[in-house]
């Protein structure tokens, strides 16, 4: 009895490192296995939605019950492997004049996304390979998955004071990604401690303070949601000025996080940045009809805020940057089609304070019939009086 319990707990034990290993040789840089079980972390995240702080992110509210248990996602689910991925490849140029900034992640021509999903359909392919009766799904934070809870679960790291999974080596400038697994495993012991200490300069930098306490985001003031998932609505005015020259997501917690100040660069060939990417001039940008966004955009993250919401990012950035050569730019798009953007023109060129184009807003104002707009036109001729006084 006990000879057969040993030798099956070492025939698991040999799956799990077979795997691991495989999980490596595809291009992961970490693996952890953990069980399929409910993670720790699931009804804090309910109460994290009911404190309003996921905003228009709706769809988490759809499939809150689904995160409960990996089955909602794969019913024959008894093993979850835990992958991550970096993405870190060089530090970012400083800003200058019109320059807008774009998170690290979002820097190379392809969508995450499509990488990781690759890789998980070749581990995929191998592990059937050794293992013909096993069952698996790959997950990119697109399925309803607690993926840092089973992070943990796994291993991999602890979550930090800013939300994110936090590893001694890795540091956090990775992707998260999962396959789940119908075989049981051995499954790695949990990552029981948290290494932050004393340090709060991740929630001292948020430019929004979008932190309520350490673990606890509000997303509604992050700029990654501001700049990505809140694409069809204004961006509220109080909020815009902390975004500064961030376009599209932000990094602010991690560059200022001491244990990214080791951490690896990644050599994968789609996470290396454009040029353009880093950074972006947000005066070019306002030249873009939807045919030229969608040519330069859409196979990167960046397709995701799509043009409307890319743009009044853009003109934002422009506002708090207070360069002044911007405002031919920002006055060629003040009559565009989306009123997204045509707000956030207005707001843009009201803090840049040239008096000169009080009348093109006046003249706007009288034509306008979009209701937000109106008011973003009217605070900004106001703005404008009030700098002239």
């Amino acid at each position: 009895m006990g000879n057969g319990a040993e030798t099956a707990g070492r025939e698991l034990s040999q799956q799990s490192a077979l795997i691991k290993r495989l999980a490596r040789e595809v291009g992961f840089d970490l693996a952890g296995i953990a069980p399929a079980i409910t993670p720790g972390g699931y009804h804090s995240f309910l109460e994290w939605m009911d404190q309003g702080y996921a905003g228009e992110m709706s769809y988490l509210e759809r499939r809150k019950d689904a995160y409960e248990h990996p089955r909602y996602v794969m019913s024959s689910v008894r093993s979850v492997l835990m992958l991550t991925l970096n993405y870190q490849t060089e530090e970012p140029p400083a800003v200058t004049g019109t320059d807008a900034r774009v998170s690290r992640y979002a820097w190379g021509t392809t969508d995450y996304h499509k990488v990781i999903r690759k890789k998980l359909k070749q581990l995929s392919r191998l592990i059937r390979a050794e293992y013909p009766g096993c069952e698996t799904r790959g997950v990119v934070d697109t399925a309803p998955l607690l993926e840092r809870d089973f992070a943990q679960l796994a291993g991999l790291g602890w979550i930090g004071k800013n939300t994110l999974l936090l590893n001694k080596r890795e540091g956090s400038w990775f992707f998260l990604a999962g396959l789940l697994l119908s075989y049981e495993l051995e499954y790695d012991e949990p990552q029981q401690s948290a290494h932050c200490g004393t340090c709060t300069r991740c929630l001292e930098a948020c430019p929004t303070d979008a932190f309520v306490e350490a673990g606890t985001l509000d997303a509604r003031k992050c700029i990654s949601y501001l700049t990505i998932e809140l694409r069809d609505q204004p961006i509220p005015a109080a909020l815009r000025p902390g975004m500064q020259e961030w376009l599209f997501g932000c990094d602010v917690c991690q560059e200022v996080c001491p244990w990214n100040r080791k951490a690896p660069i990644s050599g994968e060939p789609a996470f290396q940045p454009v040029e353009t990417f880093t950074p972006v001039d947000a005066c070019e940008l306002l030249t873009l009809d939807e045919a030229a966004f969608q040519e330069r955009f859409q196979s990167t993250p960046m397709s995701r805020a799509r043009r409307a919401g890319l743009l009044r990012n853009a003109a934002i950035v422009l506002g708090n940057r207070g360069d002044q050569r911007a405002v031919p730019a920002l006055l060629r798009v003040l009559d565009d089609a989306e009123p997204l953007i045509r707000g956030a023109v207005a707001w843009a060129l009201g803090r840049l304070g040239d008096t000169e184009t009080h009348s093109v807003l006046q003249a706007r104002l009288e034509a306008e019939t979009e209701t937000d707009v109106i008011a973003e036109l009217k605070s900004a001729l106001d703005e404008l009086e009030r700098q002239g006084e």
